[in-house]
């Protein structure tokens, strides 16, 4: 067709949620095109890693969020389920589109979907392009000095800071041009994304998922935290995070649009940048560190990257691991944690290293139980943090901890918690306690626990296992895979 204003694109929303600087919805804006928005529902085409709980609750806010937003332009949201390759044949077809747009996504599973989709949509005679909106930086643009994959984040930071392109992000267009007739579309409620039991009201009480979310949480944490970042970073009692993660994690702010309003912020002075800004910004290069290690070594996804520790012997225990993932552990910072999650969809990261050292090297339990509950119950689940997360904890991924590091659940506590705060909060129990046993009960005088009004093994489970001997049995089993190894 000649007239550029009957040009007919589909812009197909994944992990892109949002309007502005979205370089996808951008193309396809150019020339006054038609645009059809459309969301498709495909969860079996994530592998085994289909969206837990948490995440798909999550989706269907910011899915409403995204049609709001887009009826205020004079378009709306497209909404169909089913194979992705089929329906888009369908909808081009519906819709007479010449070509399609979409955000690339990065996890193996993903990637190797796309591609197929691409050859197949190009065979059919569509224009395709795809776009880069969710990282800093593609997976495969950073290497080493042997052009080889980076595997310690320092030094690959180090080289992504050289190549950091700082630019005004672009804003969302004021109008979208619809079409003459929209194509069917099935109501978001019909992809049951949220649970039929009501277990969210956490949920909903703490995060408000959608663009309009994204923005206001991101001048919350400029006003509040930025300039503490450094400080609180790892205090659970404060508010001293972004919590921009489920934010990101579906692409409803991208890091650009981040790194641009830290710029602006009138704290930095163009010179050297302040200690907290350097510390936020180095947890935005972890993000795209774990795409980059993703992309390279997919097997990581459940398998260690490290052989040696294919050896490991793990217990699967199911009693232990029900403990931990209900917070009843009886290590108050740990069980914290665990209901925090359990309640909000989302845990401080201090008290996720916690309690992941806690089930991996106290409990012996295998990295991948974890990975899989937090997967299932975290609002910001993202397949390569989350594998990164744990195989750091497990000590058996890239830049990981060394596996004799293994976090103190007792004097964590009352370093990054030291006023108690945070577990009183979680574990109300132990609320009347003075501050010197919160964070070890079993050290409370019986009187002083009577007083509390705490009985533990009733009230509040005792420790399922003692610290001080769980660490020694750890760093025997590693050092029986490090000898098998040598």
């Amino acid at each position: 067709m000649s007239s550029s204003a009957s040009r007919r694109t589909i812009l197909w929303f994944r992990r892109d949620l949002r309007l502005a600087d979205h370089p996808a919805l951008l193309a396809a804006t150019q020339n006054d095109a038609v645009i059809i928005p459309t969301f498709i529902w495909s969860p079996d085409e994530g592998g085994a890693w289909k969206p837990g709980a948490a995440g798909k609750w999550w989706l269907h806010q910011s899915l409403a969020a995204l049609d709001n937003a887009l009826r205020d332009l004079g378009s709306r949201l497209i909404v169909r389920r089913g194979n992705a390759l089929e329906e888009l044949r369908r909808l081009a077809a519906e819709t007479k589109a010449q070509a399609i747009y979409w955000s690339r996504q990065y996890e193996p599973t993903a990637a190797k979907r796309d591609s197929k989709i691409e050859k197949e949509l190009r065979e059919d005679g569509l224009e395709v392009h795809t776009f880069n909106g969710a990282l800093l930086f593609e997976p495969w643009e950073i290497a080493n000095a042997e052009g080889e994959p980076y595997q310690v984040f320092t030094a690959y930071w180090r080289n992504c800071s050289k190549q950091l392109r700082r630019q005004a992000p672009s804003g969302a267009p004021r109008k979208l041009q619809a079409p003459g007739r929209w194509p069917e579309s099935v109501e978001l409620e019909a992809l049951q994304l949220e649970p039929s039991v009501d277990w969210v009201g956490g949920l909903r009480e703490n995060w408000t998922p959608g663009e309009g979310g994204a923005r206001a949480q991101l001048e919350r944490f400029l006003d509040r935290s930025l300039g503490h970042y450094a400080d609180q970073r790892n205090r659970p009692d404060v508010e001293g995070t972004s919590r921009l993660s489920p934010h990101l994690h579906l692409g409803e702010i991208s890091p650009g649009q981040i790194l641009h309003a830290m710029d602006q912020n009138p704290d930095s002075d163009g010179r050297e940048m302040p200690a907290s800004r350097r510390s936020f910004l180095s947890e935005l290069g972890w993000r795209e560190f774990a795409h980059h290690l993703l992309h390279h070594f997919p097997h990581t996804v459940d398998q260690p990257l490290r052989d040696q520790f294919a050896a490991f012997p793990w217990k699967d225990d199911s009693k232990l691991l029900r403990a931990w993932q209900k917070g009843r552990t009886g290590y108050p910072i740990v069980d914290a944690g665990m209901r925090e999650l359990w309640t909000t969809g989302w845990m401080h990261n201090r008290v996720r290293m916690v309690a992941a050292s806690f089930l991996v090297k106290d409990l012996l339990i295998p990295w991948q139980r974890g990975a899989e509950w937090f997967w299932d119950t975290l609002v910001d689940a993202d397949l390569a943090n989350n594998t990164l997360g744990w195989q750091w904890t497990a000590g058996c991924g890239a830049d990981a901890a060394p596996y004799f590091r293994i976090f103190n659940p007792v004097s964590q506590g009352q370093k990054f918690d030291p006023l108690c705060d945070y577990v009183r909060k979680w574990v109300p129990e132990l609320r009347e306690l003075p501050d010197r046993y919160v964070h070890a009960p079993w050290e409370a005088p019986d009187s002083v626990l009577a007083e509390a009004g705490v009985k533990l093994g009733q009230q509040y489970p005792e420790p399922i296992v003692d610290h001080a001997e769980a660490r020694n049995r750890a760093l025997a089993a590693y050092e029986k895979i490090k000898k098998k190894s040598q």
